[in-house]
């Protein structure tokens, strides 16, 4: 009796050990999301920012044309796609869709299109410090045009990256 006590102890510490191995490995193996800018020549990481899956993005910008406010409203899926919701505007003109998305209607003077659902890998733009307003993040501004680099092709998207391994 006491030799089979003695191996159920046992037995019960190797599964305890092995189930915080487990818990700890996930934890260290466990990828953390993160939304980063990069300058699209040179790879260089410009930004980065931690993020979750369902994470509100914002982008906004000045139509080069119109040279009226073009909001863009996203958010991040679990394979780290960026889909497009709504995009939002005061008027129609150049390049303008009037079709976009499931719904549409104006609240405070914009003309907003809804429930788009456009999938991105990433968002690729060049920069303007003219054009390209505000980027934000569940509506905390995390940068503007001015913060980026000149007239150069930026890429933005969510990647993973794991603990253990500093990627």
């Amino acid at each position: 009796m006491n030799i089979v006590r003695k191996n159920l102890i046992a037995c019960f510490a190797l599964l305890i050990a092995a189930a915080s191995l487990f818990a700890g490995w996930q934890w260290w193996g466990s990828p953390e999301r993160l939304l980063r800018i990069y300058d699209y020549e040179t790879g260089q990481l410009i930004r980065q920012e931690p993020a979750k899956v369902g994470d509100k993005l914002f982008f906004g910008w000045v139509h080069s044309w119109e040279k009226i406010p073009w909001h863009e409203y996203y958010h991040i899926e679990e394979n780290n796609t960026l889909v497009l919701d709504t995009i939002a505007y005061p008027a129609f003109g150049a390049g303008i869709p009037e079709n976009k998305g499931k719904k549409c209607y104006i609240k405070d003077k914009m003309i907003y299109m809804d429930e788009i659902g456009q999938v991105f890998q990433q968002f690729d733009w060049i920069n303007s410090h003219f054009a390209t307003r505000d980027i934000k993040l569940n509506d905390e501004l995390l940068m503007t045009g001015k913060d980026l680099p000149e007239h150069r092709r930026l890429i933005l998207r969510i990647e993973e990256r794991r603990l253990w391994n500093g990627g």
